[in-house]
């Protein structure tokens, strides 16, 4: 006997699997066409695909999420474990493995202290790398030639930096565009800086000394571009000096601890990357008239010092002629001196001849007459010899006091000036119009008459030396 069949049962559909899931999606996606999920970020993933999966959770539940890689680039955020963010989108099913996802189109942060807390967390991630140290931080360049400027090029800031640094010191700029806020500004900025360091710098484009990151002011959202990692690490990297001046006095950012100088604002930058072009036209004139005053006392003291030498520098040819006083007295005594000697030894002889016999006498006569002729043949060598030597070093005394000479300059074609008291004159500055003066040439001395205009005499008027003393001359 065969059961009794439920109609009610037997009236109910059935359906397949996929039917059942199709329905189901259907379902969701028309009830949940667009939802704002508040939650925070888990299980972060990034395939190579570039679609990312993660999960939206909070005390009590997790919605998984899912963002295709379209949308993904275009993120006002870039999503990190921990991060609890704001998720619009629209609810739907994966029948693959009967789960409810959200498929996100925009996200954003849930609040600004969640914002600060992230980015707190991200400076403490940079400075633990050591991008933020002190060490890594560059001099400035003291007048750079070339300045590049990575900013947008249709805001305030870029006129702001021309107007600066033309007041201060005209320098060149090199300007590369970029978004300052939004979706791609932080690509752009790190591509900037980045590109600037690629240039060569012998190249068509110079290659810049010093770099600034600029942007005006505006909200934590506004400036979260230059909070990017990839702007941080860009700036760390830079090869060229970089100044940050994002935002004003009271913004901070990430780049500022990466850069080497933070300026409170873009102006502010501009003031830091060149110096005043008056002040150090002052420095300069002021480091020159130094430079001559000090080789004025310096030409001044030398010249003191040669005086003092001349004056204790005795003439050379009064010393040539004590030199030739004394040769003289001893080529008149040395006649005498050789007759007395000839004399003594002739007594000497005598006297001995007288103590000999006569066989002998003859025989020592004729050897004392052969020594004496030997003697007196080397004696007249000797003093020959003598007397050449005494010449020669006589005649070289002679040229040296001949080179020494200021007549040697005036043979060569020169002249010399003197002036009515019969000094020197070493400096056009000396002479006056209408001065007598007397040109000695190697010939003899003319005197003469100087001619000039009213210039002329007010420069020799000031050229004259206080008191009316001239330099004394060297000889």
């Amino acid at each position: 006997m065969s059961e009794p069949v439920d109609n009610a049962r037997v009236n109910v559909p059935e359906f397949s699997v996929s039917e059942l899931s199709h329905r189901l999606k259907r379902s969701v996606e028309e009830t949940f066409a667009w939802v704002r999920v508040r939650g925070e970020i888990s299980g972060f993933k990034r395939p190579a695909s570039g679609h990312l999966y993660f999960a939206l959770k909070d005390a009590d539940a997790v919605l998984d999420a899912v963002c295709w890689k379209g949308q993904a680039a275009r993120l006002g955020v870039k999503p990190e474990d921990g991060l609890e963010v704001i998720c619009s989108g629209k609810l739907t099913t994966y029948p693959g493995r009967s789960k409810y996802q959200m498929v996100v189109e925009r996200m954003e942060l849930a609040g600004l202290g969640a914002l600060m807390a992230m980015l707190e967390q991200r400076k403490k991630k940079l400075a633990a790398e050591g991008l933020f140290d002190a060490e890594r931080k560059r001099a400035l360049p003291y007048l750079p030639r070339v300045i590049g400027v990575v900013t947008s090029p249709t805001g305030a800031v870029i006129r702001d930096i021309l107007h600066r640094l033309r007041d201060r010191f005209p320098t060149r700029v090199l300007l590369w565009p970029v978004l300052v806020q939004g979706e791609g500004a932080a690509d752009q900025v790190a591509r900037a800086i980045a590109g600037f360091n690629a240039l060569p710098p012998d190249g068509p484009v110079p290659r810049p000394d010093i770099l600034i990151v600029a942007r005006g002011g505006g909200s934590l959202e506004d400036l979260m571009a230059f909070n990017e990692e990839s702007v941080v690490r860009a700036a760390a990297a830079s090869q060229i000096p970089l100044i940050s001046a994002v935002g004003h006095e009271t913004d901070t950012t990430l780049i500022d601890f990466a850069s080497d100088r933070r300026a409170p604002t873009p102006t502010a930058a501009a003031e830091m990357a060149v110096p005043v072009r008056l002040e150090l036209l002052g420095d300069v004139a002021a480091l020159d008239e130094r430079l001559r005053r000090g080789m004025g006392r310096l030409a001044l003291e030398r010249r003191r010092q040669l005086q003092g030498l001349l004056r204790g520098l005795r003439d050379p040819r009064e010393k040539l002629a004590q030199a030739q006083q004394h040769f003289d007295d001893l080529a008149e005594r040395l006649p005498r001196a050789l007759g007395v000697g000839l004399r003594a030894q002739r007594a000497r002889l005598d006297a001995s001849f007288a103590k000999l016999r006569p066989a002998s006498l003859r025989r020592e006569a004729a050897e004392y007459r052969r020594r004496l002729k030997d003697g007196m043949a080397r004696l007249g060598r000797v003093v020959l010899r003598r007397r050449e030597d005494a010449g020669q070093a006589l005649q070289q005394r002679v040229k040296l006091l001949e080179s020494l000479s200021y007549r040697n300059v005036l043979a060569r074609g020169y002249a010399m000036i003197l002036d009515a008291d019969g000094r020197a004159v070493q400096s056009a500055e000396q002479l006056a119009p209408g001065q007598d003066v007397t040109i000695e040439l190697r010939d003899g001395r003319r005197d003469a008459t100087i001619q000039g205009s009213a210039a002329s005499k007010a420069r020799a008027a000031r050229a004259k030396p206080a008191g009316g003393k001239a330099q004394e001359e060297l000889f």
